[in-house]
């Protein structure tokens, strides 16, 4: 879907990493995590600079770029990038049909910005549902490509201090 509105891949790689979450980079190490030139990530540095959607500011010699939180489509792009990513749907699916889930975390890459193909999820709560777990990892690689990992933390009911127990 997000190919289709933005044909530069460098820049649906930087959208992905600074409107995933609140990440910023600088040239170089963008052109080395997105194994592109620095010139073609310059170039679109430059575009969405220029448009308002990046900031940039000066560390010592190094210029870092981050996502433009007052800009008026902020929401909106972040939006689409979650989207794309299938997060939203996964984690609303998820907190719906697992059962009683306390808390649904996203980490590893993801978390990072970094679209590595492996989502990492944390589930914290009670009695939760694994076969429909499994039965979403799969569906999820189907639909967006993605492979799902997940460790569940169960709270432990008998304990009144709410203490985690691996399940």
């Amino acid at each position: 879907m997000l190919e289709s509105l933005v044909t530069s891949k460098t820049r649906i790689k930087l959208l992905l990493k600074f409107f995933s979450h609140a990440n910023s980079g600088y040239l170089r190490s963008l052109a080395k995590e997105f194994d592109e030139s620095t010139n073609s990530v310059r170039v679109e540095l430059n575009r969405l600079t220029d448009a308002g959607l990046l900031v940039s500011e000066d560390e010592g010699k190094t210029k870092v770029y981050r996502a433009n939180h007052f800009h008026p489509f902020f929401d909106e792009i972040t939006g689409m990038v979650s989207k794309f990513l299938g997060l939203d749907d996964l984690l609303e699916k998820v907190v719906k049909r697992m059962g009683n889930v306390e808390k649904a975390l996203i980490v590893g890459d993801y978390a990072k910005g970094i679209d590595s193909g492996t989502i990492q999820m944390i589930l914290i709560g009670k009695d939760l549902d694994r076969e429909y777990l499994d039965f979403l990892i799969n569906k999820t690689y189907e639909k967006i490509s993605r492979n799902v990992e997940v460790e569940i933390l169960q709270t432990d009911p008998g304990n009144l201090n709410g203490i985690l127990v691996y399940g």
